[in-house]
Parts: C-alpha cells; sequence; structure tokens
C-alpha cells in the first residue's frame, strides 16, 4: 500500500506533469512552439533550466545521503523506524503542495518545494524497504518486491489520468491543484500502512545516548560488509548501477520535451505507455530471476540498459523512436529496481533488524543518483546537448555489467 501511495509522486511530479509545467514556466517558445530561450537565473547564476532541475534534485539525494544513515542507526536501535517512515512522507507531501506556489521569477525559494518533495520521496524508502527481510521469508522477497512496484504502477496510472480530465476538462489551472492532490493521495493512503506495520516490534527503549547508537550501528554494519564478498560486490555493482538506471527515469521526460520535441499529448502517451509495461515488466524480470538466479538476471538487464542508452543516442531522433526507447525503459524499469531491491533483502544477514543495512543501500542508490544527475547537468551545460549525457549513462551500465560479472557464481543469489 506504501507503494501504491507515493508512487504517484514518481510518475506526476518527477516524470509527467511537473517537468512539462517546468519548462513551460520557465522557456521563451516562438509562434511555431520551438524553445528559443531555456536559461533560468538562480542567485545570480544562469542555468539550463534542465541543467537547474538535475543540480537540485542531485542535491536532495546529498541530503539524504548525510541524513538517513544516522537516523537508520537510530531506527534499529531505538525502534523508530515507523515513525521515521511518517516523517519523510509528511515532509514529501508538503513539497507537492508547496509546488502549487511555484514561480519561475522566484526560483530561489520555489526550487525549494521539489528539493523537500525530493527529500521525503527518496528519505522514506530506506526505512520501507527495510520491513521486506521482516515480513516475508527470502523464497518470497522477489514476488513480493514485484508486486509492490506493480502497485505503484497501477496507482500512479490512476491518479495520473484523473489529474489529466481535471486539467483538460476544467482548466489549466489544475495543473497546480494536481501537485495538491499527490500530496493528499500520498497521505492518505499511507495510513494502512502506518496502521498495520509494527511501530516498535522489539521493544526498544530510547536512552540518552541515541545518536552515539545510531553511529555505532553504521560502524558495525561496514565492518561486517567487510567479510561478505558477495554483498560488497553487488553493492558496488548496485551503487554503478544507480547512476544510469535512475537518472535515465528522471530525465527522460526532459529529453523528450527538449531534443525530440515532443508536445504534452505526445508526453503523456509515452509515460502511461512506461507505466503500463512496467508491470508486466516487473514480474517478467522476477520470473526469470526465479528460473536462472538473481545475478545472472540483473547481467541480462545491463545489457538491455546499455543498448537502450545505444539506442536513444543514435536513433530517437522522432516520435516513434522515442515511443520504442520509452516502451523498452518501461518494461525493463520495475523489473530491475524490484529484483536489485529483493536480491539485497536475499543476501543481509539473519538479525533482529534491517533498517541499518538499508540505509547503507539507499546511501548508495542516492550516491550514484547523485553522480548521474550531476553528470547529466555538466555535459548538458558544457556541450549545450541533452544528447551528450547519455553516453556517459552507457560507461555506467557496463561498468555495472563487469562489477556482476565478477560475483563469483556460488555466491550468488
Amino acid at each position: 500500500m506504501y507503494d501504491w501511495a507515493n508512487s504517484p509522486y514518481a510518475l506526476v511530479i518527477t516524470t509527467a506533469i511537473f517537468p512539462i509545467f517546468f519548462s513551460a514556466v520557465t522557456s521563451d517558445k516562438n509562434e511555431a512552439g520551438e524553445i528559443i530561450n531555456d536559461t533560468v537565473q538562480f542567485f545570480g547564476m544562469e542555468f539550463i533550466n534542465t541543467q537547474l532541475y538535475s543540480y537540485v534534485l542531485a542535491t536532495a539525494f546529498l541530503v539524504v545521503i548525510l541524513v538517513t544513515p544516522l537516523l537508520s542507526g537510530i531506527a534499529d536501535f531505538a525502534g523508530k523506524k515507523l515513525q521515521l517512515l511518517k516523517t519523510f512522507c509528511f515532509i514529501g507531501a508538503s513539497g507537492c503542495v508547496g509546488l502549487y506556489f511555484f514561480d519561475p521569477d522566484h526560483l530561489e525559494w520555489s526550487m525549494t518545494a521539489i528539493f523537500l518533495a525530493s527529500i521525503g520521496f527518496w528519505g522514506s524508502l530506506g526505512f520501507y524497504n527495510a520491513y521486506l527481510p521482516e515480513i516475508a521469508p527470502p523464497k518470497e522477497h522477489d514476488k513480493l518486491s514485484a508486486t509492490g512496484f506493480a502497485m505503484g504502477y497501477i496507482g500512479s496510472v490512476l491518479l495520473l489520468v484523473i489529474c489529466l480530465v481535471l486539467i483538460l476538462f476544467v482548466g489549466e489551472f489544475m495543473t497546480r491543484w494536481s501537485f495538491v492532490l499527490v500530496a493528499l493521495w500520498w497521505v492518505l493512503w499511507a495510513q494502512p500502512t502506518f496502521r498495520r506495520l509494527p511501530s516498535n516490534p522489539l521493544r526498544k527503549k530510547v536512552d540518552r545516548d541515541i545518536l552515539a547508537h545510531g553511529f555505532q550501528e553504521l560502524i558495525s554494519v561496514a565492518r561486517d560488509l567487510k567479510g561478505r564478498k558477495n554483498l560488497t560486490r553487488y553493492l558496488a555493482a548496485f551503487f554503478v548501477l544507480s547512476m544510469g538506471v535512475q537518472t535515465v527515469m528522471l530525465m527522460a521526460s526532459s529529453f523528450g520535451i527538449k531534443v525530440v520535441m515532443l508536445d504534452n499529448n505526445e508526453l503523456i502517451l509515452a509515460i502511461i505507455a512506461v507505466q503500463i509495461l512496467a508491470i508486466p515488466g516487473a514480474f517478467f524480470i522476477s520470473w526469470v530471476s526465479g528460473k536462472v538466479g538473481n545475478i545472472p538476471t540483473l547481467i541480462g538487464c545491463m545489457v538491455v540498459w546499455s543498448l537502450i542508452c545505444v539506442y536513444a543516442y543514435y536513433f530517437v531522433n522522432d516520435v516513434i523512436g522515442f515511443y520504442v526507447a520509452a516502451g523498452i525503459i518501461g518494461f525493463m524499469m520495475g523489473g530491475t529496481q524490484s529484483l536489485n531491491r529483493s536480491s539485497y533483502s536475499k543476501m543481509l544477514p539473519k538479525m533482529e533488524d534491517h533498517a541499518s543495512y538499508f540505509s547503507f543501500y539507499e546511501v548508495l542508490e542516492k550516491g550514484g543518483l547523485i553522480i548521474g544527475m550531476f553528470s547529466w547537468g555538466y555535459i548538458e551545460g558544457y556541450t549545450g546537448s541533452m544528447r551528450a549525457s547519455i553516453l556517459a549513462l552507457i560507461v555506467f551500465f557496463v561498468i555495472s555489467l563487469i562489477l556482476l560479472l565478477s560475483i563469483p557464481k556460488k555466491l550468488a543469489v
């Protein structure tokens, strides 16, 4: 249910409606609808609008990296995992509400809303994911993880359709209200999760040294990882993989708008198709992993992701080309994400609480995102072309593939 609750943020805010809205209000177009100026001022400096967008998201990921490891250690020691999940949920929803007041003439505070929404979304996932090994045995992790992602895709498409109907039949002013609807959906549908998941199942007591215990938890996890070759090699591959997969998902819409010059209807149609294809993709990759194993399946996924980038760089020049790329991305993204999560949960040592271990997982994912997003933004700013940014993503997928191949077969899950 939490996948159902928070996934509309990933679709409506980061993929569909907000990128279109952001591009429209921060760009100047001629009568033919072509962008003639896409630069903005931010604290006295000039940026390409999508370059600034990628930098703000990357900074939000950096904050998550700095904050959540400590909080995860606290969650393990003090039994505050559910409370921290709630806190980040409310922070994210508040950021979505703040987007209603977005003003391109005051980007310094307007970008704060997307900054907070991003922190809330990504910050909550570490505590949410840490419940997976606690509520199901390892043999069910792949299917349960895929089911969660599938529910998220269904819920996000449903709310996106509702928002589009309101915008088309009520008026464009409903665009801003769609951001508020995401916040309401997020908070309200998260209530079953908040009510049913245990708050402090181990009945841990809080003492005055809780911060010190948080750091001790992280140190103990780091020490434990040194003796687990399969886990450390997998995490290294996952770190580099995140530089590519998450960046593709976050910047694909902007690529379609600025490079392929899709109109709003063409982009929305592609986005809905991506979400729908992600559902069978998640279950298909879960099924494949059950036949050949998780690591071999992820190796195959890296090959496909690399080919997607090659295809996008050379052949995505029109609507049809973009639709083909979007369809493959949609089919691959759900399965890759769910398999990453379940593979990691299977490798974890048996213990009472896994929040600190999943904080490492989240730190690596966000660290990869920071490098991926900053690389995308820097290359676009340096070359003036988003297409050049895709080349960096190919490098990330190839490196991740090599690291996955380094995991001995006898250690793979």
